[in-house]
């Protein structure tokens, strides 16, 4: 136990005394540098209305914690999923964006354009991201649905 004990604490250390801590640190920051960067270029391309899909996986998958819950897989199957919503965008707002490592997560504020013709309304939304090799491979909402026309 004691030799045990005695191996681990030198693992420690050595790991320590090589940067090996501060490099983990470090990395954690630059992911969470990253991340920001990846979800930051996506809500631009948002606001553009232009290219915000690159920052999209192939392979992603998304959540909609609203009621009853929905799941997507892959990028085709989510821009076709939600290609109504994002045509309805009429403008949005991050108001908050915190990051940590590859998780990010968002307080935005949409303003959604019926296509009926109905007038614009409001919707405020929690949104959840997972970047990992530069895109988003896990998006996650979560809304209230009472704004939205039935």
């Amino acid at each position: 136990m004691t030799r045990t004990l005695i191996s681990v604490v030198g693992a420690v250390l050595a790991v320590a005394s090589t940067g090996g801590i501060h490099s983990a640190q470090r990395e954690q920051g630059n992911n969470s540098m990253h991340t920001r960067q990846i979800v930051e270029a996506y809500f631009g391309a948002l606001q553009k209305k232009a290219g915000w899909q690159d920052a999209l996986a192939n392979d992603m998958v998304f959540t909609s914690y609203t009621s009853p819950v929905r799941h997507v897989s892959g990028k085709d199957a989510y821009l076709a999923a939600t290609e109504r919503f994002y045509s309805t965008i009429a403008g949005f707002e991050v108001r908050q964006l915190v990051v940590e490592g590859e998780h990010a997560i968002a307080l935005t504020h949409y303003t959604i354009q019926p296509p009926d013709g109905a007038p614009s309304f409001a919707s405020d939304v929690a949104e959840s991201f997972r970047v990992r090799g530069g895109k988003i491979v896990s998006f996650d909402i979560y809304f209230d649905t009472a704004p939205y026309p039935k």
